[in-house]
């Protein structure tokens, strides 16, 4: 791997892993030390074009976009395809092909979950030296995490994007469904919604992922993450939204009980913290670098 990478600008890249071809965006110089950013469940890799840009100045940073989502490839097996044990392996993928033995990881939701499941699987204790989980937990309970009520929220909604006629509808669209973020700059969410969207056939306006991600939610032991949990060896940072209907706070004491972690609770702020504030940033910088 040779080559410096503007750190101001990503640059989009599109590899073939496992039969899919994935999206990424990559910051920063590729001899540095490298962070993964996976994003949420709907989402995906802009959304951490603020923290990337900071982290670029000390790290090869690369935020991937999960199949199904953003530029990368829509699965012909959604059924087989949508789920943790498929996004894990395509990660897997994604760094043995870029040639990158060990990563630190910011995982949003989702993303949060992917990480945890890599570094808590046997044969990969070691692939991630420091993990950020922002906003995620092991699961509810051991039987019913889906019991969790930001869980329901998401299933209720996930499988039937909307579509408007015009790209301010979709922006206002996204406001109130992801008021919790914390975006605040009406600039923010101009970039939020326009790194997020795609013109229909009919010529209407929407999210840029495809509906039958919903199908993972049929893979009910991704919902329950409490054995990976308990294996991980990395350095943990666990972020939680004070009003997080995602990760509650019995869930985050209930994590304590097998593993010892920083956790930074973000005031006023649900699910999932945007960390695109400086308060946020530093957290994340600070535990980055920690030996």
């Amino acid at each position: 791997m040779n080559g410096v990478i503007n750190i101001f600008y990503p640059e989009s890249r599109f590899e073939s892993i496992n039969g899919m071809e994935l999206h990424f965006a990559e910051w920063g110089e590729r001899k540095n030390p490298t962070v993964v950013c996976w994003h949420g469940l709907t989402r995906n890799g802009r959304d951490f074009d603020i923290l990337a840009r900071h982290l670029a100045k000390d790290y090869h940073v690369i935020c991937p976009d999960t199949i199904g989502r953003g530029l990368s490839q829509w699965s012909t097996n959604p059924e087989q395809d949508y789920c943790f044990e498929n996004y894990v392996n395509i990660a897997i993928g994604l760094l043995d092909r870029l040639e990158i033995e060990q990563v630190r990881w910011v995982g949003t939701s989702m993303g949060g979950a992917i990480g945890m499941r890599l570094a808590g699987t046997p044969k990969h204790l070691n692939r991630i030296s420091h993990l950020v989980l922002n906003d995620i937990g092991a699961g509810a309970s051991e039987n019913q995490p889906q019991d969790i009520e930001g869980i329901k929220r998401i299933i209720s909604y996930v499988g039937t994007p909307p579509q408007f006629k015009t790209f301010t509808e979709l922006k206002n669209y996204y406001k109130l469904i992801y008021h919790s973020f914390g975006v605040s700059s009406e600039e923010e969410w101009n970039d939020f919604t326009q790194n997020s969207c795609r013109r229909r056939d009919e010529g209407g306006i929407g999210p840029d992922y495809d509906p039958k991600i919903a199908l993972q939610f049929q893979h009910t032991e991704d919902l329950t993450l409490w054995n990976y949990w308990e294996a991980i060896q990395s350095k943990i940072l666990l972020i939680r939204g004070e009003v997080s209907d995602v990760l509650p706070l019995d869930v985050a004491l209930k994590m304590k009980e097998t593993q010892k972690f920083q956790m930074e609770t973000i005031p006023k702020v649900g699910h999932a913290p945007a960390l695109n504030t400086n308060e946020q940033i530093s957290i994340i910088d600070e535990f980055l670098k920690k030996a």
